[in-house]
């Protein structure tokens, strides 16, 4: 299974850059969140070999930075943040492997899943966006890649009693979503152009056009 981890690591990162990610830092505000993500995330994945807790928790901060940057960037952040953490805590490469596939890219690969669904058939509205795709989405997207992790046989960090894993994964993954729905609704409030999955003509309902204005189109989705 350690191979076939890497292969799908490896497999996500080419059909990522394929898509010409740094395009995305041109004249936009991505700047910053990129950095950010880059900087804080490892801190957040060696957290349980940094600090020994009774209960070790582990954020992923994948689907935050999935809405902030994209899938397509995304995903070669989120390996690059994998390497890192391996400067800073005592890691393995097979763990650095694990981390970047199940902390990483299997979350926000299902939060763009979700955001292109609600997109498709849900509402577009700004509630839906902040409530739906960055609070509960996260949650759930972050309970499947932990059950998903778990029937492959990738072990949590903490020490949970058997049986109750599945529980643990569930819990694990709300911290993320309110940080994720959190940073969604102040980046949405006051920087939203460190969203590169928001758009005001696509989740704000825009009044309806004179005879003397052009009809706004559908801007493009970034994922």
């Amino acid at each position: 299974m350690d191979w076939l981890a890497a292969v799908f690591v490896a497999l996500a990162l080419i059909v990522a850059l394929a898509f010409r990610p740094w395009r995305l830092l041109a004249n936009t505000g991505l700047i910053s969140p990129l950095l950010a993500a880059l900087v804080i995330t490892p801190w957040l994945w060696a957290l349980p070999w940094l600090h020994h807790m009774p209960l070790q928790l582990q954020l992923s901060g994948a689907c935050l930075i999935g809405l902030a940057l994209g899938w397509p960037l995304a995903v070669p952040v989120l390996c690059l943040a994998a390497l890192a953490v391996g400067i800073i805590a005592p890691v393995t490469w097979r763990q650095q492997v694990d981390m970047a596939l199940w902390l990483g890219i299997v979350p926000v690969t299902l939060s763009f899943l979700l955001g292109m669904a609600l997109r498709r058939w849900g509402w577009r509205n700004l509630f839906v966006y902040i409530l739906g795709r960055a609070f509960l989405g996260t949650a759930l997207c972050m309970f499947i890649a932990g059950a998903l992790a778990q029937w492959s046989g990738h072990s949590l960090a903490a020490n949970v009693t058997p049986g109750l894993e599945l529980v643990a994964r569930w819990l694990i993954g709300w911290g993320d979503a309110f940080l994720t729905g959190m940073m969604a609704a102040i980046c949405v409030a006051f920087r939203p152009h460190w969203l590169a999955t928001w758009s005001d003509p696509l989740y704000i309902p825009q009044p309806p056009a004179g005879p003397e204005r052009c009809r706004q189109g559908t801007p493009p989705s970034w994922f």
